[in-house]
């Protein structure tokens, strides 16, 4: 397929607009020719992963991009970073590091992007409306813009999401187009009870099933309760994208392209069913947890980040309850959201209660949790599978109550009767 670009487009690889533009033109158009697109397509904003800082490399694509003009065309988001600015403090690792992370951070803001620091961009008042094209990066915030939102992104990576944004375009290929948002692919409950289709902890767990399943094809969910909250379906997008590729699903009733089964798989037969029992369920919940015994040390809450909704539930399961001496316990969630919270006077209840908020970053990419600690529990399906390899530590998945309980009783303490009559 020749990919054909504008007049623009060719005048910017020319370096008619300098040498940032020329150079984020550059990688657009490689990658659409890669994807095999035959043209190139207008995005109204971005989110940027690339502004967290995993080493040498990062820093000097940003000072390469910003030291050549490059400013960003379209709204531009940020990524969570490497810090929390706003409590420094927490921060565990090498002060090196630490001064490249800041610098990285500084280089993205001078090119125009917002200082969001957050995975969880769609919280915000300003996200895409169905149907707008978008190049998003981080793996749950494309998931969301695709499947809840109905807005249109490929999966994009660190470095091609900033040249997206700075060129304001897009390759015409992947997830933007009609024919690859179709599903193919049923994941059908099956025997699940009515108490566990109502509580939270079910989404990750499910998520999880589908990504680790379902491959490179668009999954749709059948048998889910009409209506599925945006909170839970950020824990599925979360635990399907993290546990296998999976940059949009459907689930029937819930999502704006799924109003029935039917409309999901564009009026075709599905190329296979999966019919996800009681046993199946619990077999992927306990796929979430590596440690054995009840030993605990740190609770982490937030991946992706705490809404104000999840943090106001949080403060009321600690009403008059205490984290345990022995136990750290934190919870994630973007600056916005904090303000907020702040201003309904939750984070000094939180606080009061023993629980540390952090903003700007999580737990599972920046070291703040501290180094002699063996086991962690989280609800989150994301942290569950990466802090195992990002911070060798054992893990306990759980529901958010199991994991205040635990966080209060200083010991692993887990529901199992929602699970045995699933």
């Amino acid at each position: 397929m020749v990919l054909r670009l504008d007049a623009r487009d060719e005048a910017r690889l020319a370096g008619d607009e300098g040498e940032g533009q020329r150079m984020a033109t550059s990688i657009v158009v490689r990658l659409a020719a890669a994807m095999e697109a035959d043209h190139l397509l207008d995005v109204t904003g971005a989110h940027v992963d690339a502004c967290l800082y995993l080493g040498p490399a990062m820093l000097d694509f940003a000072d390469r991009l910003a030291d050549a003009g490059a400013t960003v065309s379209v709204p531009t988001t940020l990524n969570v970073s490497s810090l929390d600015l706003r409590h420094p403090d927490l921060y565990r690792g090498d002060p090196d590091d630490a001064r490249a992370a800041r610098r990285l951070m500084e280089r993205y803001e001078e090119m125009g992007c917002r200082p969001t620091w957050t995975c969880a961009p769609y919280q915000s008042e300003a996200r895409p409306g169905f149907g707008e094209h978008v190049a998003w990066a981080e793996s749950n915030a494309i998931s969301f813009a695709n499947s809840v939102l109905g807005a249109r992104t490929h999966r994009y990576g660190d470095f091609v999401d900033i040249s997206c944004a700075v060129t304001g375009r897009a390759p015409a290929a992947g997830l933007h187009l009609d024919a690859n948002r179709l599903a193919t692919v049923v994941y059908r409950l099956d025997g699940i009870s009515a108490d566990l289709l109502d509580r939270d902890v079910l989404y990750p767990v499910l998520g999880g099933l589908v990504g680790r399943s379902v491959g490179k094809a668009v999954p749709v969910v059948d048998g889910l309760p009409e209506g599925v909250s945006e909170d839970r379906l950020k824990a599925m997008c979360a635990a399907a994208a993290a546990t296998g590729s999976v940059g949009l699903f459907h689930v029937v009733g819930s999502t704006p392209e799924a109003p029935d089964l039917a409309t999901a798989l564009g009026g075709r037969e599905p190329a296979r069913v999966v019919e996800v029992t009681p046993s199946d369920l619990r077999a992927a919940r306990d796929r979430l947890t590596t440690g054995v015994g009840d030993r605990l040390d740190v609770v982490s809450l937030g991946t992706p980040h705490y809404s104000v909704d999840e943090i106001g539930r949080l403060v009321d399961l600690l009403v008059d309850r205490r984290v345990h001496d022995d136990v750290a316990m934190y919870v994630s969630t973007g600056r916005d959201v904090l303000h907020e919270v702040e201003l309904r006077g939750w984070a000094a209840r939180l606080e009061a209660a023993g629980v540390q908020p952090v903003v700007d970053t999580c737990t599972y990419v920046t070291p703040i949790i501290r180094a002699d600690a063996r086991t962690a529990m989280t609800d989150s399906a994301k942290w569950a599978y990466y802090a195992p390899g990002n911070l060798g530590l054992d893990v306990a998945f759980g529901s958010t109550e199991d994991c205040v309980e635990s966080a209060v009783a200083g010991r692993v303490v887990r529901d199992e009767g929602i699970w045995s009559g699933a």
